[in-house]
Formats: C-alpha cells, sequence, structure tokens
C-alpha cells in the first residue's frame, strides 16, 4: 500500500520545467461554485518588482489573452471576480478567482512583462462538478490520502435486504463491497459498509485513504440486481495542491511542517519523492540524513507537532517534490500525516558564486567570503560549524559585534569586508580536526545563507613566523614575517587580533627573505616592532596578505610579555661605597690574625666568616692555592735546613767574638720586626713560596734605633703597641740573649719541618 500511495502522488505532480525563473503550480483544482488562488514566484530584482505581471489564458493557436494585470486592467468575464495582488518584498504575486464555473477549466499563465513574449509559467486550472444533487446522482469531493463516507438511501421494505456498492465501469458495475462482507481486491482494508439497524433507512459506505483511481460513478442499491432500490453516487478526488517554495541557486530554503498536535510526540521526517516509486528519506529526528544533503541540512523540531527543515547551498538536482511527515520509524506510510512540498530552483540567481570547498593545510590557513544581501549591510554575520548530531546542529563560532567561541580565540576572525553583499571569515593554525562544514548565516533574509565545506590537505604553510615569543618590558622588541615570491605584488600587514577584529599596526620592510629555497629577490621580510614593550603588548599578532578588501593567507604569533628578572650581583657591586668599607675591614680583621702567630703555615691559617658569600669563596680559593705551595715549601726548607743550621752557628760564632772586641759599644738595639701581609700576597704565593719562610707571605723585617718594637697590620688605622723600656743590658748579655733566641727559633723550625718528607 506504501507503494501504491506514493505511486499515486507521483502520478499527480509530473516533471517542472525549469527553464524560466517564474515559477508557480502547475496544476489547480476546484469545484463549481468555489474559489482558486494562484501564487506565482519571480525573481527578486529591482525590475521584476516593479515589472508588469499579468494572468493570461492561452487559446488554441497558442495566443494568450489577458485577463487581468498588475496594470489595473480587467476582462469582462472577471469582473467582479478575480484580482491580481502584487508582494514585492516576498517576490511574488497571487491571482485569486471566485464563483468558478466549469467553464473556467483549461490552460492559463503567469508572467512578468508583455504575454506575448515575457517571463512565464504554465498553469492548469481545472473545475469539477460542485457537491449536490444533480440529475439524479449525488456528488461527494474528497481529498487524496483522506477518507470519504457516503450516504446510501434505501427503501424500509428493504431493510433487511443485502446491501452492495458497485462502481460503473465502462457498461458494466464492478461490485466493491456488500453487507455480506465481500471486499474487491483494490479496496482491501480501505472500504466498509455500515448499518446502524433495520429501523434504518441508510447505510453508510466508507473509504479510507483516498486513492486517485477512486474517482468515478458508484451505485448504491438494497436488495438483488433487480431491484430498483438504487442511489448514484459521483465521488471526485482533489488532486492536492503542495505547498511551493522557491529558492536561489546556491541559495538556502525552510520547510515549515505543520502536521497536527496529535503527532507531537512522533518521530518527524522530510523525504524527497524520487521518478520511481520511493520517496528517500532526507532527514528525520532518528538521526538518518541523505548524503546528497550532509553538511548544509538542519531539522529544528518546534511546538504542537510543528518543525521545520533548512537547506542550504541549493543546487538544481535539489528540486522536486518532497513530502514532510510524522511516523514511529520516521518513514512515510499510507495513512500517516503528511504534507506536500514543491521545490522550485531559480539558476538565474543573484547569489554571487563563492567557493563551496576550500583547502588548507596543517598549521596554515583559510579566507572564506561569505554572501549577504546587499541591502542589510547593518544585519548580524555569523559564523557557525554543522555538526553531524540527530537532527544537524550549527555551533556558533563567531560574530559580527565581538563574540568569539573560547576555543577559536587568537586564531578566527570575521571581517565585514569586501562589502557591498559578502564578508570574509578567516581561520588559522588549522589542524585536521577543523576539516568538516561551515555556514554563513545573517539576522536578515534566511535566504542568504550558505554552507562551505572545509577540506586539510597535504603542505606548509606559506607564511614563516615563529609560533611563540616573549618580549621584555620597557624593550625593544623586532617580530619578523616572511613572505614568499607568489605575495609580492599583494599587501603585507601585521595586526593585533582581539574578539572585534585585527588591528593593522606599523610594519617595516626588512628586505628579502632567505627563508625560502629557489626564491628570487621578490621574497620578503615584513618586521612588526614593539618599542618600548608594554604589559598591554602581550597577545596575538597576525601577519598576512590582502588584495584590495580582498583577504589571504595569515599566520599567528602569540606574544608573551615579561618583566626581566635582574641576576644576583656581587655584594661589592650592589652595596657601592659603604659596603666596600665593610669587605675591607673584614679582611683586615684576619690579617691580623694570620700576623699574631707567624708560625702557622697557609693551610692552618684561620679566614674569618665575614658573612659575604663572595668573600668566603676568595678566601677558599687563596687558602686552597697556599696550601699547595706551602707543601712545596716545606720540600725545600727541609733540605736547605741543615745548610743553614751550620751557616747559622758559624755567624754566631764571628758574632760572639766580634762583640768582645766592641766594648766601646754602650747600646746595641734590637729591633723587633714589622710584617706585612695582605690577600694579594696569598694570590701571589706561587711566586714567593719558594723563597718565604714556611710559606708565608711577603715578611719585611726592619731594624732601627730605639727603644721600641712594633707591630702593625694594614687594617684601616695603624695601631702601634708601645712596651716599657728596658735596662741596659752590656754586650755580652745582649749577645748571649740573642743567641738563646735564635736557639729557640731553629728548634722550633725544626719541629714543624720534621712532617715535611711525609707530606711531600
Amino acid at each position: 500500500m506504501k507503494l501504491l500511495f506514493l505511486t499515486c502522488l507521483l502520478a499527480v505532480f509530473p516533471v517542472v520545467s525549469m527553464k524560466s525563473p517564474i515559477f508557480g503550480p502547475q496544476e489547480v483544482s476546484s469545484v463549481e461554485g468555489g474559489s482558486a488562488s494562484i501564487t506565482c514566484y519571480y525573481p527578486a530584482t529591482s525590475v521584476n518588482r516593479h515589472t508588469r505581471k499579468y494572468w493570461c489564458r492561452q487559446g488554441a493557436k497558442g495566443r494568450c489573452t489577458t485577463l487581468i494585470s498588475s496594470e489595473g486592467y480587467i476582462s469582462k468575464d472577471y469582473e467582479g471576480r478575480a484580482k491580481l495582488t502584487n508582494f514585492p518584498e516576498n517576490s511574488t504575486f497571487v491571482v485569486n478567482i471566485g464563483h468558478l464555473t466549469r467553464n473556467d477549466s483549461g490552460r492559463y499563465k503567469c508572467g512578468l512583462g508583455i504575454s506575448s513574449r515575457g517571463l512565464n509559467f504554465d498553469v492548469s486550472l481545472e473545475v469539477g462538478q460542485g457537491p449536490g444533487v444533480g440529475d439524479d446522482t449525488e456528488v461527494y469531493i474528497a481529498d487524496l490520502g483522506g477518507t470519504v463516507t457516503i450516504n446510501c438511501p434505501f427503501k424500509s421494505e428493504n431493510s433487511e435486504k443485502r446491501k452492495s456498492v458497485c462502481k460503473k465501469t465502462g457498461q458494466l458495475c464492478v461490485l466493491v463491497t456488500d453487507s455480506n462482507g465481500y471486499v474487491n481486491p483494490n479496496y482491501s482494508n480501505r472500504t466498509d459498509i455500515d448499518i446502524d439497524g433495520t429501523s434504518q433507512v441508510t447505510f453508510s459506505f466508507i473509504i479510507k485513504r483516498i486513492q486517485l483511481s477512486d474517482a468515478g460513478i458508484y451505485v448504491c442499491q438494497a436488495g438483488d440486481d433487480s431491484s430498483n432500490d438504487k442511489h448514484n453516487v459521483d465521488l471526485q478526488v482533489l488532486k492536492p495542491e503542495p505547498e511551493l517554495l522557491y529558492g536561489d541557486l546556491r541559495g538556502s530554503v525552510t520547510f515549515d511542517c505543520a502536521l497536527g498536535s496529535e503527532v507531537a510526540d512522533v518521530s518527524k521526517f522530510l523525504c524527497r519523492m524520487s521518478k520511481g516509486e520511493d520517496c528517500d528519506v532526507v532527514i528525520n529526528t532518528l538521526g538518518k540524513k541523505s548524503k546528497d544533503f550532509e553538511g548544509r541540512i538542519l531539522l529544528t523540531p518546534r511546538n504542537q507537532g510543528f518543525f521545520s527543515v533548512h537547506i542550504t547551498g541549493l543546487r538544481k538536482e535539489d528540486a522536486g517534490y518532497y513530502l514532510c511527515g510524522a511516523h514511529s520509524d520516521g518513514q512515510p506510510h499510507e495513512g500517516s500525516p503528511t504534507q506536500i512540498w514543491q521545490l522550485f530552483v531559480n539558476e538565474e540567481t543573484t547569489m554571487p558564486q563563492s567557493p563551496s570547498v576550500v583547502k588548507g593545510v596543517v598549521g596554515g590557513s583559510v579566507a572564506v567570503l561569505c554572501p549577504y544581501n546587499p541591502k542589510e549591510t547593518d544585519s548580524l554575520k555569523y559564523w557557525c560549524r554543522w555538526e553531524d548530531t540527530q537532527n544537524g546542529r550549527c555551533q556558533q563560532l563567531v560574530e559580527s559585534e565581538g563574540l568569539v567561541n573560547e576555543q577559536y580565540e587568537g586564531r578566527l576572525a570575521l571581517y565585514k569586508e569586501p562589502g557591498n553583499g559578502t564578508y570574509t571569515v578567516l581561520l588559522n593554525q588549522l589542524t585536521n580536526e577543523d576539516a568538516g562544514f561551515y555556514w554563513c548565516l545573517t539576522s536578515g533574509d534566511t535566504r542568504w545563507r550558505s554552507t562551505v565545506e572545509l577540506k586539510i590537505v597535504e603542505g606548509e604553510p606559506s607564511l614563516k613566523a615563529p609560533k611563540n615569543v616573549t618580549a621584555w618590558v620597557g624593550e625593544t622588541f623586532k617580530l619578523p614575517c616572511h613572505f614568499p615570491c607568489k605575495y609580492y605584488s599583494y599587501e603585507k600587514y601585521w595586526c593585533k587580533w582581539s574578539n572585534k577584529g585585527c588591528k593593522t599596526l606599523p610594519t617595516q620592510d626588512d628586505g628579502p627573505s632567505q627563508a625560502f629555497v629557489n626564491c628570487d629577490q621578490k621574497s620578503q621580510i615584513i618586521s612588526l616592532t614593539l618599542s618600548p614593550v608594554a604589559q598591554e603588548d602581550e597577545g596575538w599578532y597576525w601577519c598576512g596578505v590582502k588584495e584590495g578588501h580582498r583577504y589571504g593567507e595569515t599566520m599567528a604569533v602569540y606574544v608573551a610579555v615579561e618583566e626581566r628578572v635582574r641576576g644576583s650581583q656581587d655584594v661589592s657591586q650592589v652595596r657601592a661605597a659603604p659596603g666596600e668599607e665593610e669587605v675591607e675591614s673584614s679582611v683586615r680583621k684576619t690579617e691580623n690574625k694570620v700576623i699574631q702567630d707567624p708560625r702557622l703555615s697557609v693551610e692552618d691559617r684561620p679566614v674569618e666568616d665575614t658573612g659575604d658569600p663572595a668573600g668566603e669563596s676568595r678566601a677558599s680559593a687563596d687558602t686552597d692555592s697556599s696550601a699547595g705551595q706551602g707543601r712545596s715549601s716545606k720540600v725545600l726548607v727541609s733540605t736547605l735546613v741543615p745548610l743553614g743550621l751550620v751557616l747559622a752557628l758559624g755567624a754566631v760564632v764571628v758574632g760572639v767574638l766580634r762583640a768582645r772586641h766592641r766594648k766601646n759599644v754602650d747600646r746595641i738595639s734590637v729591633r723587633s720586626y714589622r710584617t706585612d701581609i695582605s690577600m694579594s700576597d696569598f694570590e701571589n704565593s706561587r711566586e714567593f713560596g719558594a723563597n718565604d719562610n714556611m710559606g708565608a707571605s711577603q715578611v719585611t723585617q726592619e731594624t732601627s734605633l730605639g727603644g721600641k718594637d712594633e707591630f702593625s697590620a694594614t687594617t684601616g688605622n695603624t695601631m702601634e703597641t708601645e712596651e716599657p723600656k728596658k735596662p741596659k743590658r752590656s754586650s755580652k748579655e745582649e749577645a748571649d740573649m740573642a743567641y738563646t733566641a735564635f736557639l729557640l727559633q731553629t728548634n722550633n723550625m725544626a719541629a714543624d719541618v720534621q712532617g715535611a718528607p711525609s707530606e711531600a
């Protein structure tokens, strides 16, 4: 039954010729005394909106006689019962005709311009007999696919006799059904006889899911074939008038389906009627979508059984008949609520031609041109991504008022250029996940919506620039972008991205680029300079190319702005003059400790902790160096000490002898030693290690006349220590004391040298 139902529908709707841009209903049916309304569509141009519209009747020789026009003309036959109304905002005009008669049946044309050679569309008008009784025949009118109940009267004396209904076919009357239970196969499960009781003088004949073949003359009868108790019925089946939908090539249309609240919770569908016997599902609420409409169709459920289907990117092959309906399995079925549509695609479109497919490479960018109605310059512009969900979904990514999806920050911008019916969307930093379908939308005329498919292909971006860089606050920062030779004649630019677009910034040309192989001097480096860098300079920057108002390839760079952290400096550098005094004071204290005990070797001498890390490191380094040189000095001492003892002993003997002969000498004063040691001596200990006693730093011995022994260190202030005056001694006593001091010092030196061979 499903195939039979669809076959009947297809038989009703012949193939539509798409050569003319004027579009209207091919066939219009009505009955006597009724009315007809014919809507004609025309291309939305300024000329068409103001040109003459007409309705004419075709004659036998092909001539079309005007019956009514938009300029006020109306024929005598139509006076008082016809009207033509133009709706320029919808690019349509409507012809209304009332008080129809059978003579109004015929072929007509609706058109623009002159009826003999203007743009037009053929319409067939059929007027049938109206309901009622005429010539002993009662007329019933039913809609295709609907249900009709025919009342059959009979005489009371035949109340208990067999009731039957037959249909006239030529000279025969073929039985359809009777009260004994017979049903003609052509009416199986579609017809029935209802008899309320024996007291009634009428029975009902019911036909469900009416088909076009059900139209004709039926005979109701009570009794056998010889009975004269008969009633004739003329059943007329009205051909359904589809809802008309007019769209431009590359434009969009919306099917607004109204099926009633009784199917509010039933699965909805839209199917396309093919030349065969099927109605192929285009989309349904169960998630099914036709491959031919992938990426360019959305189904939106509404309240009370209403739903809409939006199709963009119209193609020539989209024209035809569609059926929207409701059924639990999302498929068309006999008897389920349906609504028929006829879609016309105007090939003489005013829609600007733009690529339906754009290609980009990973890391690169694409520029998409989106059309809009040039008269709606101030309308909001949108760009959304189509998602293959159950009903289809388009997630908004960017709009002209500054909204940008968080996931696309820094890589998506919408420009109102080039203007005059076209805006531009730029998307960069492409990934494989960006492949898919995108829609261009506006808040105005929905017919201008379009679809573009983004494909990711193999390749490398043409522009070259660093991806992420860091600039320092207060400094000068230079950001280069390399442009290949193919963009030599293009305008190059740098801009700073924000959710309201990308603001162009001043740039400079740094000459040819060396980033491209086999490229002549026409390649360029265009640089952006930030001087001085401020915290608000952080963000996304784009370099790109454009020709006039048409944008091309772009490359995005993120600039992070930070404050430079200064490294730790030496204490003496950080503290300046006051600090230098503290460091010198610490060094002098250390020198004093070393001088107070001249017997200590370099490695045994303590270094005072001054609290200065830099000073500690210097002291440690000096100590290590002096320790190595001290060990080498001990080796030399172990060799020279025996020889020195012999020479010293000889010198003492000579001195004693000479002292005895110097009786005229009243006083000999032996002056103390004065020693100056500095940190620089430790550093130069390698130069003097072989000559210094016990590896010590330079010691200067001074002898002068006087009664004072002085020890001074190179501290900030010179310090002198006075000793009380000693009583005068004889020269012999002084010589004995000197000899005794010499022996004590020699013993100490020998004790220090005992460990030298093992250390060496």
